[in-house]
């Protein structure tokens, strides 16, 4: 697999550096932490707002640092949990005030490293709370997690609490709005081919050329089953009959609607997913108030992509409608 890396050892740190070189004034970048942090941060006016997980899921979380969304991340390497020490740093240098939001994507390595990094934090007089992300409906438990695991719908939970952040909201309110958010997001996922880590340089995981995963996590990790190759239509289809039941949404309401790339798809795809999605949530009653295609959590260079639902309300909606302004513009 033919890839632009130099050592692979240095894929996230010249990810990093050249994100931070793109965007002068704007963002500040920490090596020593793997931290991409605001530039104007930390804000004693505002709760901070800070994601981690793995990285390899860009956009997620490097590329949404900005007003209006997060105030800093701190990724690992591709598909590994950030260490301890860097959410303990990381929370440190981003100390308010009005405290510091910790967004954590539901896995196991993740929750063990921000449980930790918040308790070291505490114990310096950083006051920090951490909120959960588990939005796929693929899977109970999986590889990685105890529970559902947190996808692409994360980014309707930054979006919320990073423009309630903005207007002043405190840690309190704002664990209240991002987990409202959380409880009415829901995402399932299928991929066509696997990704391949710069430091494997092979595919993580073997897929005939007819057959799909339907269920895929972010890392390439199972979901349900795997299945014969389908239709776009059929592939929406499925997504569906397996998302709309589990909130559930109904005939009346109004949602969110993402159809987000998993990092090998084009994006007039995802437009011909997207528009099986709309015509189908139509059918049922149910109305798309917002519309989100693009690459927003992907897994290097899968091909795939997932469908996300939220179920919005005037306060939801709201916050989604705030401005941002962050590097790459997907939200």
């Amino acid at each position: 697999m033919k890839k632009f890396v130099n050592d692979p050892k240095s894929f996230v740190p010249e990810m990093l550096e050249g994100l931070a070189l793109a965007n002068p004034g704007t963002l500040k970048y920490i090596p020593a932490y793997n931290l991409i942090m605001r530039a104007d941060a930390p804000n004693e006016n505002k709760v901070s707002i800070v994601q981690g997980s793995g990285s390899g899921h860009e956009p997620a979380h490097v590329m949404v640092v900005g007003q209006g969304m997060l105030d800093a991340a701190c990724p690992g390497d591709v598909f590994a949990a950030p260490p301890m020490d860097y959410v303990y740093e990381t929370a440190k240098l981003m100390a308010s005030p009005k405290g510091v939001l910790l967004l954590v994507n539901n896995y196991t390595g993740d929750r063990m490293a921000f449980d930790m990094g918040k308790e070291m934090a505490e114990a310096d007089g950083v006051r920090c709370e951490i909120l959960t992300v588990n939005d796929d409906v693929a899977v109970q438990d999986s590889l990685y997690t105890v529970g559902r695991r947190g996808v692409a719908g994360n980014f309707f939970v930054i979006k919320a609490v990073g423009a309630a952040s903005e207007q002043g909201a405190d840690l309190d309110e704002l664990l209240r709005i991002g987990r409202k958010v959380n409880d009415v997001t829901r995402t399932m996922g299928v991929a066509l081919t696997a990704c391949t880590p710069p430091a494997k340089g092979s595919p993580l995981f073997d897929l005939g050329g007819d057959e799909m995963e339907f269920g895929v996590g972010i890392h390439g990790e199972p979901g349900r089953e795997r299945r014969s190759l389908a239709s776009a239509d059929q592939i929406v289809d499925d997504l569906l009959d397996a998302v709309v039941p589990d909130l559930p949404y109904n005939s009346g309401d109004r949602v969110a609607l993402m159809i987000n790339g998993l990092g090998g798809t084009p994006i007039s795809e995802l437009y011909i997913l997207y528009r099986r999605a709309h015509q189908r949530l139509t059918e049922r009653g149910i109305t798309i108030g917002r519309s989100y295609v693009n690459e927003y959590c992907t897994s290097l260079d899968m091909a795939g992509a997932s469908l996300t639902l939220v179920r919005l309300d005037d306060e939801i909606e709201g916050l989604l409608e705030a401005p941002a302004d962050v590097a790459i513009r997907v939200f």
